[in-house]
């Protein structure tokens, strides 16, 4: 549904010239309803000047008078041919001031981890320029040493949803192309969720690729007989030293 110009002001407005319930409001306005009683409670937008939407031929009269009448009623946004096409958004997209000195980590996140995107995907989604994009992904920006990746979703410059659809047109074209991708890129096309939730695959260095049909465990072998010390170290039994003496002796008594 087609927001007012001025949607808080319109709220405002409404608040404070209708017996609209906050909820009417909210869904006119594109807010929260809390947000419409906040307004109405004077915590939020305080200051701002009402903006009359009947008066900028945004709204029939008809259309407040029905939805006074009834609680469940939604008010519609007057038809404006003018306006037609004006969500259509061409070129990069806007990113404020706040924000802008963190394009550069969120270009280097979308290069590392979504390679297929290409750079006019990349420049829509956080709003920048092909020219700094190429910089980055040849590493020749001129902070590219304290330049670290991080997701443009959490630093609020693209929404999850724009960064799936980009990812899946991506993958698509690639397809149709007839690229085979590798399974970290095919890993990448899944949502954020559930890739987080995903355990790494074990993988073999290639160095011992083919070795994983070798069994590790050894042949049986026969047990070999206990050793004690003497035998350890080869010394002779008692008996045997006896008998060689007794021969000894015998030996000498013969040739004298």
């Amino acid at each position: 549904m087609s927001k007012p110009l001025m949607a808080k002001a319109t709220a405002v407005w409404l608040v404070d010239n209708t017996t609209l319930s906050f909820k009417q409001i909210g869904d006119f306005c594109g807010l929260h309803e809390l947000e419409i009683q906040g307004i109405a409670d004077g915590d939020v937008a305080a200051g701002v000047k009402g903006f009359d939407p009947v008066a900028s031929n945004q709204l029939d009269p008809e259309e407040i008078k029905r939805a006074e009448a009834s609680p469940i009623y939604r008010m519609r946004l007057k038809h404006n041919p003018a306006a037609e096409g004006e969500e259509k958004r061409r070129g990069p997209r806007y990113t404020p001031l706040s924000k802008r000195q963190d394009r550069p980590a969120a270009i280097l996140w979308l290069v590392k981890f979504h390679p297929e995107l290409a750079d006019a995907q990349v420049a829509k989604l956080v709003g920048t320029t092909k020219p700094t994009i190429a910089s980055i992904r040849e590493r020749t920006h001129w902070n590219i040493s304290n330049i670290q990746p991080i997701d443009p979703v959490a630093l609020g410059l693209c929404r999850q949803t724009e960064l799936d659809a980009a990812v899946q047109k991506a993958a698509k074209k690639k397809a149709a192309e007839g690229g085979v991708m590798t399974d970290d890129e095919r890993r990448k096309l899944v949502s954020t969720e559930t890739s987080l939730a995903m355990g790494d695959e074990p993988r073999l260095p290639s160095s011992i690729a083919g070795l994983e049909n070798f069994s590790l465990s050894r042949e049986d072998k026969r047990p070999e007989p206990p050793r004690d010390a003497d035998s350890f170290f080869n010394l002779p039994d008692a008996e045997a030293e006896t008998d060689a003496g007794d021969e000894d002796d015998g030996d000498e008594g013969k040739r004298r």
